[in-house]
């Protein structure tokens, strides 16, 4: 896996994602119980966790905006950092497969 595979599963999600309002938001995700934002945030916390990990940083919690339009932008933000710190092969598939189960949970 490479940093530009997982750049652009990042873009297939959030070109998909980008355009959602705040009702395609707020359903039920196809596998599980959460909503659609709740999963994507998920993501999101689960990208900066691996982003802290390769760095050798504490984990810190990404905050839950109260506008889920937002959730695409923070989603960028966070696989941003993760390349910038340039983790190994086995991270960066990590992070893709993380991207594609959420991409085909939505």
């Amino acid at each position: 896996m490479s940093a530009a595979e997982l750049d652009k599963a990042v873009q297939l999600l959030v070109r998909q994602i980008a355009h959602w309002q705040q009702p395609r938001w707020a359903a039920v995700a196809t596998a599980g119980n959460v909503s659609r934002a709740d999963l994507v945030h998920r993501l999101v916390q689960e990208m900066a966790n691996l982003a802290a990990d390769a760095e050798g940083e504490p984990r810190r919690v990404v905050p839950r905006l109260d506008n889920d339009l937002a959730l695409p932008d923070q989603l960028r933000v966070v696989t941003a950092d993760l390349l910038a710190v340039d983790p190994g092969a086995e991270v960066l598939t990590r992070a893709a497969a993380e991207v594609t189960a959420t991409r085909g949970a939505l």
